[in-house]
């Protein structure tokens, strides 16, 4: 199955869940929000904390949100290649998906503040 997803964008949050139940792979489309990055200064604050950029957040979160979600995040280059795999050991603790997972339930503007 294969839908827009991301940590700006969930609509399909119980969606993934029924199919991870049925063991059945969710591919999200626009990992990183589309044609423009996803902004948010929880994510921005994030990745710096983590010495990481926002876009391997962004993919370290879709990891870590269900074992049934599959990655094909796109790459233009060899640093962001490098940038999607280094997203992957990318370990977010408890409180920092649940500060993530708020993203989603703010109105556009206030995510962009």
């Amino acid at each position: 199955m294969q839908n827009q997803y991301n940590v700006a964008h969930r609509e399909d949050d119980a969606f993934i869940d029924d199919l991870g139940q049925q063991g059945i792979a969710y591919v999200p489309f626009f990992p990183l929000g589309g044609f423009t990055p996803l902004q948010s200064s929880v994510l921005e604050s994030t990745a710096k904390s983590l010495n990481a950029t926002p876009m391997e957040v962004a993919l370290a979160w879709l990891l870590q949100r269900s074992p049934n979600i599959l990655l094909i995040p796109g790459t233009s280059s060899v640093e962001h290649l490098r940038q999607n795999v280094k997203a992957a050991a990318l370990q977010l603790e408890q409180q920092t998906v649940a500060d993530l997972n708020a993203i989603a339930a703010k109105p556009l503007a206030d995510r962009l503040s």
